[in-house]
Parts: structure tokens; C-alpha cells; sequence
């Protein structure tokens, strides 16, 4: 029998289960400011208990741990909190206020990208010990954000120079405003361009055509975010303030500091954003079990497309494959024909099943939804 383990993110919490307890044991408590519950921590039996970066008084810190308990202490000079607890939105990583200008270049999300490219190549132990807490306290954040939205997810994957005033991009965030609108999870690399799109249509799942054109319209006045990354943000803010969303979005992104100077989009509902690009990238195709569409892209789509197909490739039974549906038939034969080598790899394969070349994201819509 495994031992229930319980994970506390905020006081509010800690305090609904200390009531009725009179064991911490596998209590996961993260950033939590203790520092006015010394009745409460003397009088459970802590052990058992992990306290990861929470706000304890010396004294307090020194009771449990002497009783059993692990005591992971705050990491001091970082730019951010490596015991979160929950998945970043776009108010926390813009610092978005009313009435104050949106922008990247000043943004906690800026801090963050300029503190990880001061460590270099070779970083200290110190941040990477931070920087690995991190990531993992955002991988179990965004497995708690799946399971509350409780429905399949799909991944949209696509180039992040698709510029707003494109076609493309109009097509991609229809996509994304189908899947949504049909109970689907869209999740995204998180970044500008197909991403951004994609999670802009999910956002818009629950409002018309009309409204998903005029956001569009917007948007287009800051196509790109070159030469001016603060104009592009700007425009997206002004899209969340003139349509507002009540309730859960079914979207979230999931980027990266590694690509850092590409900014996150401000549509997903929530953002799991990772320092290790190698661990984003094996998250974020993993959790896309209802199905992954490939928009035209690069390099970094091409290589999701082949890290996708490898563990279709070696799947242990049909169950296991992940539908792959790749978007634009001659960029996919002919600009970057990976479309011949996935054949090729599916031949006589159970992946072979499932994979799908279409046209245009309608096509790719009604292989998803059946």
C-alpha cells in the first residue's frame, strides 16, 4: 500500500487540513508563509512531511525537522520561485495591470530570461538545482491543470514567425476555436506565431466569428514580435481587455526560457513554462494523447514531428499511438518533405494508422472530432 501523499500550495489550504489532521505525513508543501502557525506545527506529528521553500521561523524549522520532516530552504537571488505551486498565467509573467501599459522588455518573464542567460553553459550548482525545482514543480502543476480541465488534449504545433496578419495565422486560431469548441484541451509550445494563434482561438471558443475576426483585426496592427516586441504585447492585452473570458480556458502553453527571446503568448489559460527545453518538449508531446496537429513550421516543428513519431514508432500496442496529423500538403512533400519519411516509418506499423497528410485545418478538424 502506497503512502497518500497531499500537495499544499497556500495557507488557505494548509489550514483546511491541518483542522481535521494529526499527521504531515506526505504532505508536499510548497511556498507556503507559515510563519504565523507555530500552534498549528507543534501540535501535528511532521513526519514524514517535505516543506519546500516555505516561510518558517527558525524555531519552527528546527521542531520538525527534528521530528522527522525535510526541510528544503528558500534559494535566495533568483528572479523566481523555484517551489511554486501552480502554472504561470500572462497577468503573472507581464505583471499586467489596468491602466498600465503592457510590456515584455521590463516584465517578470524578461527578468527571468535575463538571469537564466547570465548563468551560461556553465552554470553553478546552485541554479541548476533551482532551475530543476523548478521544472519539476511545473510538470506537477500542469498535470493538476489537465486533470481539473478534465477533457482529451490535442497539441498544435507550428511556426512561431507565422505572422498575425497572415492567413496562416487566421487558419491556425480557427483550429484552435473548432477543438475548443468541440470539448477539446488545445495546448501549445506556448510561444508567438501557430501558438499563439492556436490559443487565441481556444480562448475565443465561446463567442462567434465576428468577434474571433475583430481580435484578428487587432492583433494585425503588431504583426510580428520584431522590431518591436512591447507593440506586440501591447496588442494582445488590448484583445484580452475588449474580450474578456469568465471561467477556465481550455488552452495552455508551454514554453521555454532556452528559446527565451521568442516572448510567451498572453492566451493560454495557463502556462507551464520550463528552463530545460529537452524536458518541455518530452512533456509536452506526452501529454497530447487526443491527438497532435502539425501546422507548416521549421526545425523545431520538424523536431517534434520525428520526437512524436519515435514513440509511435516503439509504441507497445495500437492504444499507445498518438495521432499525428500533418497541416499543408506541400510544405510537408516538398519544402520539408518529412511526409515520405514518415510513411516510410509507419509501413507495416501500427503508427502507420495514424498518420494523417491534409490540405487545410478543416480536414485536420474532422479527423480529430470523427
Amino acid at each position: 500500500m502506497t503512502r497518500r501523499t497531499l500537495d499544499v500550495h497556500d495557507l488557505a489550504e494548509f489550514d483546511h487540513h491541518a483542522r481535521r489532521a494529526t499527521s504531515m505525513a506526505g504532505w508536499f508543501l510548497q511556498s507556503v508563509d507559515l510563519g504565523d502557525r507555530s500552534a498549528e506545527l507543534r501540535r501535528l506529528e511532521p513526519a514524514g512531511a517535505v516543506f519546500l521553500g516555505c516561510e518558517l521561523s527558525d524555531a519552527d524549522a528546527d521542531s520538525v525537522r527534528s521530528r522527522g520532516a525535510l526541510v528544503f530552504p528558500r534559494l535566495p537571488g533568483l528572479p523566481f520561485d523555484p517551489y511554486r505551486g501552480a502554472l504561470y498565467t500572462a497577468e503573472e509573467l507581464y505583471a499586467l495591470a489596468p491602466g498600465a501599459p503592457a510590456r515584455w522588455t521590463d516584465s517578470p518573464d524578461a527578468a527571468v530570461y535575463t538571469w537564466w542567460r547570465a548563468q551560461g553553459p556553465a552554470a553553478g550548482l546552485a541554479a541548476t538545482l533551482a532551475t530543476s525545482l523548478h521544472d519539476h514543480a511545473v510538470g506537477d502543476a500542469l498535470d493538476e491543470a489537465l486533470a481539473a480541465l478534465a477533457a482529451p488534449v490535442v497539441g498544435v504545433m507550428g511556426g512561431h514567425a507565422v505572422g498575425r496578419d497572415s492567413q496562416e495565422y487566421a487558419a491556425a486560431a480557427r483550429l484552435g476555436r473548432e477543438l475548443a469548441a468541440a470539448g477539446r484541451v488545445v495546448l501549445t509550445g506556448g510561444g508567438p506565431g501557430a501558438m499563439e494563434a492556436a490559443n487565441l482561438g481556444a480562448r475565443m471558443a465561446g463567442r462567434g466569428a465576428a468577434d474571433l475576426e475583430a481580435a484578428l483585426a487587432v492583433l494585425a496592427t503588431a504583426p510580428r514580435f520584431t522590431p518591436s516586441v512591447d507593440d506586440w504585447v501591447a496588442a494582445a492585452a488590448e484583445v484580452l481587455r475588449r474580450w474578456p473570458v469568465e471561467g477556465p480556458v481550455p488552452s495552455l502553453g508551454i514554453p521555454t526560457w532556452f528559446y527565451g527571446h521568442e516572448p510567451p503568448n498572453l492566451f493560454a489559460g495557463g502556462v507551464a513554462k520550463y528552463f530545460a527545453n529537452a524536458l518541455r518538449e518530452d512533456v509536452l508531446l506526452q501529454r497530447c494523447r487526443g491527438g497532435l496537429v502539425y501546422l507548416p513550421g521549421a526545425a523545431g516543428t520538424v523536431q517534434e514531428i520525428f520526437q512524436a513519431s519515435t514513440a509511435g514508432y516503439y509504441a507497445a500496442s495500437p492504444e499507445q499511438v498518438t495521432p499525428l496529423v500533418l497541416v499543408g500538403r506541400e510544405h510537408w512533400t516538398s519544402v520539408l518533405p518529412a511526409w515520405p519519411l514518415l510513411q516510410a516509418l509507419g509501413r507495416g506499423r501500427s503508427m502507420g494508422e495514424r498518420l494523417h497528410l491534409v490540405d487545410d485545418v478543416d480536414e485536420a478538424c474532422a479527423l480529430l472530432l470523427g
